[in-house]
């Protein structure tokens, strides 16, 4: 069984440790998990590997954040992966930081990567795994803080939440999206 997982961040070094980078900063982590690496393919860098069985298709495309519908749609119809085994992982400024929300289904909620998405695929069905990234900035400065890199702080706790974004993953993939929820939308 296939899953296709998809990491949305922006591409280029400035956008390496922002916030909403963060889903790139996860799959990066997930691959490391499971013993792969990123190549470059048409629309994203994408890695492949097993989990417990299950191959996990890892994308992480070079669209930028605002056009990830299309790398995200290439993908499952190339690897022929059904919607229910799609996972998209972006940042939230709507939860705390370092929290974790999985849904399978949902409005973009103002987010370009799901509006994107949402747009190129024709549906809300399909998982994503929002990560908090917090909204601890002054009024007008939303675009700074989500493009701006993590606090001193925030930098040194994103290991673990990371790891947990990842547990989440591959609950995911194992367990499927309903025990997962369950598990760690706490």
């Amino acid at each position: 069984m296939k899953y296709l997982i998809a990491g949305l961040g922006n591409i280029g070094p400035e956008y390496e440790l922002t916030r909403h980078n963060i889903g790139f900063l996860v799959v990066d982590q997930l691959a490391d998990k499971i013993g792969t690496d990123f190549t470059m393919d048409r629309l994203a860098y994408r890695a492949e590997g097993r989990y417990k069985g299950k191959t996990l298709i890892i994308i992480k495309p070079t669209t930028y954040m605002n056009l990830s519908g299309k790398a995200v749609n290439y993908w499952l119809k190339t690897e022929k992966i059904p919607l229910e085994n799609l996972l998209v992982i972006t940042d939230d400024l709507a939860l705390d930081y370092g929290k974790i929300r999985v849904r399978g289904k949902g409005s973009h909620g103002g987010h370009n990567g799901f509006r994107d998405i949402e747009a190129v695929l024709q549906t809300q069905e399909y998982a994503r795994l929002r990560f908090g990234i917090g909204s601890t900035f002054s009024k007008g400065k939303q675009v700074d803080y989500v493009l701006g890199n993590f606090s001193k702080d925030e930098f040194a706790e994103l290991p673990l939440h990371i790891d947990k974004a990842c547990d989440a993953v591959f609950s995911f993939c194992t367990a499927g999206l309903s025990q997962t929820m369950t598990q760690f939308n706490s």
